[in-house]
């Protein structure tokens, strides 16, 4: 029995030297027996959680210096890849001519940003000037008004963004990849067009200025009136409220004030007749007045939107007198007569203005009509050697030129022909 017990003695020796703990007898692999632990307190919970929770919180991950450096880079050159075209084709699509005519007659297709954006403007300027002219045109209130400015300040700034010396040097652009046709006629009238609405619209506005300053000072005759204890008060408020409807009639009626101006007269005169009556009964004298009235206010009228010729102004003279004339046939023993002198002291200033401005467009044309015969003159000895004789005829016509005044049918033209003497005299002269 020691032979066979030996080989097991030497695996029981191997398995203690592989674990490192000796066999346990066996006594000592029976389960010890269990003794009831003690349980734990709430702190002691509480920091078992917070030492596993340290445990699970994640650690920042560390990233290598040599990855950080390989993501900059293709940061970087992705910015420079990027970045130096768009560079390039914003530079070139600047609007300096001396950078767009090279570029265009080359490389056209990188200005093809600045052919979208002028289409666009152009295109936009079309529509806006249409939208404000029937706006402005076709207005029925002071709103309508408002957005037709708003609408042509649109078309204003769409025309001034066009880059009009690079488009006359190229007015077609016809690729494969874009086609466009620019049409100098069309963006002078859209020019022209704008001007006469904002023009309109300047009117509209003084009419609309003159509509509430005419209503307000008839507001406050008729108070003036009706608060009056002495006859000479009633006579200065009658007055005061005689001129307010004179400033109704005078709106032009062109205008949408003028046209509302129209409807609300025969209204504020209904007013009139009713609570003043005629003239202390006198119904001549009230005739007289509103037959003066009319004359007056086809006066004002017909001397809207100057310059005119002589002629014209004669004719918005004539009807002032005509005005004038009635107003003076009211004698004064009349009751009216008080009445009708502050409209008579106005009707005469108006008609010496109109005087005064038929003079200046007479005196305008006849200096014009002189110059052009001095021109006609002066080239009939063009090529003489007697430089000091043309230098002394053109001094002539710009004089001559310079008498013609502001505000007269010849005034443009005048300036055309002043502006071209002068520099033919400044070549002439000796430096």
């Amino acid at each position: 029995m020691p032979v066979f017990k030996r080989p097991f003695s030497f695996l029981r020796r191997n398995v203690q030297n592989a674990s490192g703990v000796p066999a346990a007898p066996s006594s000592a692999l029976q389960p010890p027996t269990a003794t009831p632990q003690q349980p734990k307190t709430l702190a002691q919970l509480e920091q078992e959680m917070a030492a596993e929770a340290q445990v699970l919180q994640p650690r920042p991950m560390r990233h290598s210096p040599r990855k950080l450096g390989r993501t900059f880079n293709k940061i970087k050159w992705t910015i420079i890849l990027l970045g130096v075209p768009a560079g390039i084709v914003w530079f070139v699509n600047l609007p300096y001519p001396m950078i767009r005519r090279p570029v265009a007659r080359s490389a056209p297709i990188l200005l093809l940003p600045s052919y979208i954006s002028m289409d666009n403007h152009y295109r936009q300027a079309i529509a806006s000037t249409e939208q404000a002219e029937q706006l402005i045109n076709n207005a029925t209130s002071p709103a309508d008004l408002d957005l037709g400015e708003q609408k042509l300040g649109q078309a204003k700034d769409s025309l001034d963004a066009l880059p009009i010396g690079f488009l006359n040097d190229f007015p077609e652009y016809r690729y494969w990849w874009y086609d466009w046709r620019f049409s100098r006629s069309q963006f002078d009238d859209a020019r022209r067009q704008v001007g006469q609405l904002e023009a309109k619209v300047f009117q509209e506005r003084n009419a609309q200025a003159a509509l509430f300053d005419a209503e307000q000072a008839l507001n406050a005759a008729k108070q003036q009136y009706q608060q009056a204890t002495t006859q000479v008060d009633k006579d200065l408020a009658i007055a005061a409220w005689q001129s307010a409807l004179d400033q109704l009639v005078e709106i032009p009626s062109q205008t949408l004030a003028g046209a509302t101006a129209q409807q609300k007269l025969v209204a504020y005169e209904r007013d009139f007749q009713a609570l003043v009556g005629l003239l202390a009964g006198n119904e001549q004298v009230n005739r007289m007045i509103q037959g003066a009235r009319h004359f007056a206010g086809r006066a004002s009228q017909a001397g809207q939107n100057p310059p005119h010729t002589v002629d014209e102004w004669q004719q918005v003279a004539n009807l002032w007198q005509e005005a004038i004339d009635r107003l003076e046939t009211i004698r004064e023993d009349d009751s009216g007569y008080a009445v009708v002198q502050p409209i008579l002291a106005e009707y005469k200033q108006n008609l010496g203005i109109i005087q005064l401005r038929q003079r200046a467009e007479y005196d305008s044309v006849q200096a014009f009509q002189e110059a052009q015969n001095q021109v006609v003159r002066l080239q009939s000895t063009a090529g003489s050697d007697d430089i000091s004789y043309e230098v002394s005829q053109l001094q002539g016509v710009v004089y001559t030129l310079e008498r013609v005044q502001n505000g007269t049918t010849v005034y443009l033209e005048s300036q055309s022909l002043l502006l071209f003497a002068q520099n033919k005299l400044s070549q002439m002269q000796p430096q």
